[in-house]
């Protein structure tokens, strides 16, 4: 049973461009959930 490498070619680029967006958000969006959380009290 051989690997498809085809479908590594599709996602590679697909997870890269994902791990990207996760890198560049996230602090944003931590910081918004620490001013709602604060905000709440």
């Amino acid at each position: 049973m051989d690997f498809d490498f085809r479908l590594l070619i599709v996602l590679a680029p697909l997870a890269a461009a994902a791990g990207w967006a996760v890198f560049n958000i996230l602090p944003a969006a931590l910081r918004q959930i620490k001013v709602f959380m604060d905000g709440k009290e």
